[in-house]
């Protein structure tokens, strides 16, 4: 891999005779304009440039291969007295400004100066390129450049299609025909770590052959994009169509790059993307890293163009808000974004993200992966959350969380708030109810209203992904080699409505007094707490799938009991954390702080009391913890 490729060492070493003898011919024309006076020298009767050195190189795009470079020149000039009063000289040092243009194809053979002017500075100019000729696009502009893009190879994309009628979706390989590129299928690496590569000149590649289980040579024409069909398997048919119009993207912006590369290095043929998301190329790392970052922020918008895409969501949304008789936008997102997958030929976390830069906040909330499934969708009211802000965090982040943070454990350990489908929520009638399989869920209220009754946590990437892929990595939140370091975010604080929290602070008020009864007698408390819970032990029994006599005995210390079985009892009895913890400590079974199977019984007790036993030990297995 190169160290770095510089246009402007390129223009140095090409051009520096002809840039020193037109600055030359500048000076012997235009001294007398050019105001060379010095402290010494009183009034300049004689000028005569002695040195001259290329400071600056400022480089624009033109069609095709050709490209606009305006050198800064800082000139040395030796100035004689013109007053014959005086005998004096002198040296100064202007700059000059050099307008040039020419070819990359020909390596700049035919380069030729079209102005000189004096230095003056100047903000960057139209269609500026980086000095390893990389295009400069700011954020703000990536919709209007993927506009342009669609305009010059693909302009139906642009139409918006009448109501009931899909859009015109792009097609990857109408793109690259138009482009005069060729698409071609092959296994690239064996362990399908390359997902594609675009060859700018022919050469002579290493691919996997599936049939011989090895690499083997093989010739790959020129302007070909060389794609790997395991993408079907892997991903989807949407992350093809990605990877497609990606290596597009690379030869439309691109190309310019390769041909400053090949300059330096007549070995370098192509461009490879990486699943991970980077790219592995012949080409300078800080360039590289650009023009993926490039590839990945265009190729969405020319896949989901603004216009059209803005359309067709609002047209889904108000068309399954009308079928599913929905009465919030969360609740049809799913089905908004799939249709959009369809109708545009994208991969679903593609449609979300793009759905999310265009102003649909609720669908922030759908298509959320975390502990092995999908968080159902949520919402929430617009700017309640920053980029780097979630409400969903795994059962192991929030168990780290509660550990370390002093906050978060005193909101847990009162029993404020439960842990219901990877949410701190506030415990209370309107925002958890039980579903038909008797586990704790939030309700349709809460998912619409996430900011009124969820705790949020800080996000941030601390595995090394360089800073262009957080926004789509806090959106994706997909399981992948991305880590992320969650803290619960102390200065927010939501607002439960106030008949919800005073309905918790009554049943609070029942729990203290109940708990404040309870002695250290194991009879005298599990009598008071199955009155408390309207059980016998009969009904005990049936619930942790215990024999009564079992649990009588147990309670009259007959027989020692298992820190597991104690935390049954509890559970069975859906008791809040204080009531459980003073009940353990009664039946001789404390939780031990260093025990990772203890630590996570505790969580379990302050978070997941209200849940029925299957659902904690659903919580539990995954951490080898059996109760």
């Amino acid at each position: 891999m190169a160290t770095g490729r510089s246009f402007a060492e390129f223009v140095k070493d090409k051009c520096y005779n002809g840039l020193y003898q037109t600055a030359e011919e500048y000076v012997n024309e235009n001294w007398e304009s050019m105001n060379l006076y010095t402290r010494n020298v009183h009034r300049v009767g004689y000028a005569e440039m002695i040195d001259a050195t290329i400071e600056r190189v400022y480089v624009r795009d033109l069609p095709g291969m050709r490209v606009a470079f305006e050198v800064g020149m800082q000139l040395e000039i030796d100035v004689k007295e013109g007053d014959y009063h005086y005998d004096e000289s002198d040296q100064c040092y202007p700059w000059i400004r050099v307008y040039c243009e020419g070819n990359l194809a020909c390596g700049l053979d035919d380069w030729e100066i079209i102005r000189v002017e004096p230095y003056s500075k100047k903000s960057a100019p139209p269609n500026s390129l980086s000095d390893a000729l990389v295009p400069f696009i700011p954020y703000d502009q990536l919709d209007k450049v993927a506009t342009e893009f669609l305009k010059d190879h693909y302009k139906d994309a642009l139409k918006v299609t009448p109501y009931g009628q899909p859009p015109v979706m792009v097609d990857p390989l109408v793109l690259a025909d138009s482009l005069g590129l060729t698409v071609k299928q092959q296994r690239i690496r064996e362990d399908a770590s390359v997902f594609g590569q675009i060859y700018f000149v022919e050469t002579e590649a290493e691919m996997f052959d599936a049939n011989e289980d090895k690499t083997v040579p093989m010739t790959i024409p020129e302007k070909t994009i060389v794609f790997d069909p395991q993408m079907y398997l892997l991903r989807n048919l949407g992350s093809v169509n990605n990877t497609i119009v990606h290596e597009c993207v690379h030869w439309v912006k691109h190309r310019k790059v390769f041909e400053l590369e090949k300059l330096y290095n007549a070995e370098a043929s192509h461009i490879s993307c990486e699943v991970v998301g980077g790219a592995a190329s012949a080409v300078a790392r800080s360039a590289t890293e650009q023009m993926e970052k490039q590839a990945n922020q265009l190729t969405p918008r020319i896949q989901m163009p603004a216009e059209p895409f803005k359309v067709k969501a609002k047209e889904y949304i108000a068309r399954f808000m009308r079928e599913l008789n929905a009465r919030h936008e969360n609740e049809v997102m799913e089905q908004v974004i799939t249709a959009l997958e369809t109708a545009f030929g994208v991969s679903k976390q593609a449609a979300k993200i793009r759905l999310v830069e265009l102003g649909f906040d609720a669908a922030i909330g759908t298509y959320t992966y975390l502990d092995g499934h999908y968080v159902k969708p949520h919402t929430f009211r617009k700017g309640a959350l920053k980029v780097n802000q979630t409400f969903s965090i795994s059962a192991q982040d929030a168990a780290v969380e509660r550990f370390v943070n002093q906050d978060l454990r005193k909101l847990t350990e009162s029993g404020d708030y439960i842990f219901v489908d990877n949410h701190y929520v506030y415990n209370a009638p309107l925002y958890v109810q039980y579903d038909e399989d008797g586990r704790l869920d939030l309700t349709d209220y809460a998912r619409s209203h996430m900011d009124e009754c969820c705790l949020v946590f800080d996000m941030k990437i601390t595995s090394k992904v360089s800073e262009e892929y957080h926004t789509v990595c806090f959106l994706n939140r997909e399981d992948s080699n991305i880590t992320f370091e969650l803290k619960f975010h102390n200065g927010y604080q939501n607002a439960p409505q106030e008949r919800q929290v005073a309905m918790r602070k009554k049943q609070q008020e029942e729990e203290i007094a109940i708990r404040k009864k309870m002695t250290d007698d194991p009879e005298q408390c599990m009598e008071l707490l199955l009155n408390w819970r309207g059980m016998k032990y009969t009904d005990l029994g049936d619930a942790i799938d215990r024999d009564p006599k079992t649990i009588s005995r147990t309670v009259k210390r007959e027989t020692t009991p298992k820190v597991e079985t104690a935390a049954l009892i509890c559970f069975g009895m859906n008791l809040p954390p204080s009531i459980s913890f003073k009940l353990m400590e009664v039946l001789g079974c404390p939780l031990s702080p260093i025990n990772p199977a203890h630590q996570w019984i505790s969580e379990a007790l302050c978070i997941k009391y209200p849940e029925p036993i299957w659902a904690i030990r659903d919580y539990l297995a995954p951490y080898g913890v059996e109760i």
